[in-house]
């Protein structure tokens, strides 16, 4: 059975850090597939349920969807995370964040579609592996 895609111009697919959980190996899976960040946490790793970023107290309690609503952006969790995966998967969550502050969720997704599609068989691509997971077209150095 399939697992049902959301709808791609939806919030539901990008975490309050900027992460596009359509790119994340958690979520692109075959066997126990995340639901992405805003789904059920009974469905993730651990890691992922326990995320601090996720569960910041800042961003509940101020009933904030992304980081950079919050009057502490971008603070040293988000830092570490976006270096992290600048250096080790190419792409950064507070570029993320920028894009989706200046142009809107729905144009942010619209770039992401394009930026991550296979060159090769237009599958979305996994930002946590060099190597499109539908056709094995190496698509990062």
């Amino acid at each position: 059975m399939e697992k049902p895609i959301p709808d791609p111009t939806t919030k539901e697919l990008i975490a309050p850090c900027g992460m596009n959980c359509r790119l994340c190996l958690g979520y692109v899976r075959e066997k126990n597939a995340c639901p992405g960040c805003w789904g059920d946490d009974s469905l993730k790793m651990k890691s992922c349920a326990g995320c601090q970023r996720k569960n910041c107290e800042k961003l509940i309690a101020g009933g904030y969807d992304f980081c950079y609503q919050c009057e502490s952006y971008p603070c040293a969790s988000l830092k570490g995370l976006d270096k992290r995966y600048r250096t080790k998967y190419g792409m950064s969550m507070l570029e993320n964040l920028a894009s989706i502050q200046e142009i809107g969720i729905d144009a942010f997704m619209a770039n992401e579609n394009e930026r991550w599609a296979c060159p090769d068989c237009g599958a979305m691509l996994c930002v946590h592996r060099p190597a499109c997971i539908v056709c094995g077209s190496i698509w990062q150095a």
